[in-house]
Formats: C-alpha cells, sequence, structure tokens
C-alpha cells in the first residue's frame, strides 16, 4: 500500500461544487449518524438513503430530515441488481458510503448463508453499479474483526485477515471484492475497519443497549461465558467525523483502521452499567450479572492501531466517560423508541413499524415511490 500523504486528493477539490451521497443503510444506527453529520457538514449537498427497513433499522432515526429538500429515502435492497442498477442510472451519484450490513455476530451462526449474501453479494452488486457508473469514491465499512483475535499484538492494515465466525467472514470476503475494483480497475474505494460502536439510537441485540435494555426491565446483564473477553469502544460521533474525514482526505485504495483508545472487559462493563442505573453498591453489583453459555467463537479481543487515521489528523475525540454518559441518558429519555418485543417476534413487528413510518413520511421522491 502507498504512503497516503502521497497519494490523498486535494480537500479543496473534492468540495468544489455541490455533490450527490448515497448512504446504504442509513435508517441504521452508524447510517444516520452519517446522514445527519453530512446534512450539517454540507447543507447543499444532497444525500439519498437506501435502506430495506430491516429490523435493526427506523426512519424515526432521520424524522427530522424528512421534509428537507436536500434528503431522499429508498426502500431498497442492495441485493437487487434492477434496483441498484436503476438508482445509479437515475440519481446522479457521485460519493458511496457503505453502511449497509447484517452484523449480529450471534445471529451470523444461525443464518451464514444470509450473512454472506447480503455482506459480500450485496456489496458486489454495489460495487459494480458504482463502477459503471463512475462515481467519485466508494468508501466501504468493515470490521476489527477480520483480523480476528489477538491477546498482544496489535492488528495494523498491512495484518493478515482471520475471521473467525460468519460475520466476519462475510466482511472479509466484501472487502476482497471491495480491493479487487481498486487493483484490476484503479476504482476509487477505501476500506475501513473500525471498532466497537455505541451511542444514541442504537439496536439493544448490540452489548451495550442490550444491557441497558435488561436493566430497565430489572433483569440480570446476561454474560456469555467468563465475561472476561474485552472490547475497544468507539463514540459514535467519532466514526462518522473519521468517515468524513476519510471522504476528505483518504488515499485512494486504501484500508483505514478506525480504532478506539479505550477497551473494556465486558463483564466489567456490565457492573459499570448497573452501578449508574441502578445505583447499586460495589458489593452488590454481581447480583445483576448472569451467566450463559457462551458463543460458539469468542474471540477475546481486537487490539488495533490506527496511525494512518492520526497522520490524517483523526483521533477520538469523545471520553468513554462522556460518551456513556450521553448514551445512558439517551436510553432513559427514550425507552419506548425501540419496541420491547420478543425475539421470534421482533423482525416483523419491527417491519411493520417500519411500513407505518414510511407510509407516514409521504417521500416526495418518485422514484423512491416506484421502488417501493
Amino acid at each position: 500500500m502507498s504512503d497516503p500523504s502521497e497519494t490523498q486528493p486535494e480537500l479543496s477539490k473534492l468540495k468544489l461544487g455541490r455533490k450527490t451521497v448515497l448512504v446504504t443503510g442509513g435508517a441504521g444506527f452508524i447510517g444516520s449518524h452519517l446522514i445527519m453529520l453530512v446534512a450539517v457538514r454540507y447543507p447543499l449537498w444532497r444525500i439519498v438513503n437506501v435502506d430495506s427497513l430491516d429490523y435493526c433499522s427506523s426512519l424515526k432515526n432521520l424524522k427530522c430530515l424528512e421534509n428537507t429538500r436536500t434528503y431522499t429515502f429508498i426502500q431498497g435492497d442492495i441485493c437487487d441488481r434492477y434496483f441498484i442498477n436503476h438508482l445509479f442510472a437515475s440519481e446522479n451519484i457521485d460519493i458511496v458510503f457503505h453502511c449497509a450490513a447484517q452484523s449480529h455476530v450471534e445471529n451470523s451462526f444461525l443464518y451464514p448463508s444470509e450473512f454472506m449474501h447480503v455482506n459480500a453479494d450485496g456489496t458486489n452488486v454495489l460495487l459494480q453499479a458504482a463502477f459503471e457508473a463512475g462515481v467519485e469514491k466508494f468508501i466501504y465499512m468493515s470490521t476489527d474483526e477480520v483480523y480476528g483475535d489477538s491477546l498482544d499484538k496489535e492488528f495494523d492494515e498491512l495484518s493478515p485477515k482471520r475471521p473467525t465466525n460468519p460475520y466476519s467472514t462475510s466482511k472479509a470476503a466484501a472487502e476482497n471484492l471491495v480491493m479487487s475494483y481498486w487493483e484490476k480497475h484503479k476504482f476509487p474505494i477505501i476500506i475501513t475497519r473500525s471498532s466497537n460502536v455505541y451511542g444514541p439510537r442504537q439496536y439493544h441485540e448490540k452489548v451495550i443497549p442490550k444491557f441497558l435494555l435488561l436493566l430497565q426491565q430489572d433483569q440480570k446483564c446476561t454474560i456469555q461465558g467468563t465475561g472476561l473477553q474485552s472490547r475497544h469502544f468507539l463514540y459514535v460521533e467519532d466514526i462518522t467525523e473519521a468517515l468524513l474525514m476519510l471522504m476528505e482526505r483518504g488515499a485512494l485504495g486504501e484500508i483505514y483502521n478506525i480504532g478506539a483508545n479505550f477497551e473494556i472487559p465486558i463483564i466489567q462493563l456490565a457492573r459499570e452499567l448497573v452501578k449508574v442505573v441502578k445505583n447499586a453498591s460495589n458489593d452488590q453489583l454481581d447480583d445483576w450479572l448472569l451467566f450463559v453459555e457462551d458463543r460458539p467463537v469468542s474471540d477475546l479481543r481486537y487490539p488495533m492501531v490506527s496511525d494512518k487515521m492520526h497522520r490524517l489528523g483523526w483521533k477520538p475525540k469523545v471520553s468513554w466517560k462522556d460518551g456513556i454518559r450521553r448514551t445512558i441518558k439517551w436510553y432513559a429519555e427514550n425507552t419506548s423508541y425501540w419496541p420491547v418485543v420478543t425475539e421470534k417476534k421482533q423482525h416483523r413487528h419491527l417491519l411493520t413499524e417500519n411500513h407505518h413510518l414510511l407510509h407516514d413520511a409521504k417521500t416526495k421522491d418518485t422514484f423512491a415511490q416506484s421502488a417501493l
């Protein structure tokens, strides 16, 4: 890989004129936060949000942009080649942020073929259409999990990929497809690998909102295995800032680690949340923990170095103390944001809610209407 300082485009060149930005999975957690930041940072740019409205997405995440002229929501599946080809043929897209993915590791063990279909096949469909349309930049969001785990050695972007579960395997496969377009066609791609992201509006299958939901219901935090596995946590504002910096300054054909500088064992994370939410004393913390069967493969940690991002001028700004305070506060004030339903019913319930929200939004875009 080349030195980013030699190949990065001029910042002023990218900012000239208005752009049309496509965000896939834009009704999801990270995608919706990214769209909000683009709307604030580039108020004259068009933003096209494509989302299938799966169970962990919600149009409520972007309700404040519903009636703005520069924002368009289009419901659709990235695996649908006809839909995606029509999208690029009609929307004049300049920049792509590919955030859409099946991302819950436990589900990937249950439905590995679905994860490969959405994460790899869907990425391939999107790449082909974006390449033929000649977009200026294609930014693909991957994960630190493609490295596998490590107890001591930190991963840099040249470390080998050793995924250990169907989710990370599908993301590694998608990375290979993305990189092949750079190597064969010099198609302007950038790949990101980030630590675990947390913050307001995240669906409660992820560990932090899951624990907060359980505690709100006076239930115990479920700890898989020993709970000694640890994770690096990055506040959502920090990753969206990183993505925009890569859009502006990132070197084409490069991979960038977007790593958090905070790491915590899952068992300690649960204890911290119990202490705040339940106002529990130290000797009461473990009373709110329930140890359950571990997943088939459980990586202990994903340590990364993010020197390439640091050289661009990015570092995490939101401390763990501030980020987790904001997150706890949001979930305490929005207890009904995500409906509390059983696992078997959650998909149908949330998809029905999204259908009603979509109908209420009355999007003005004619292509969006024809695609529903």
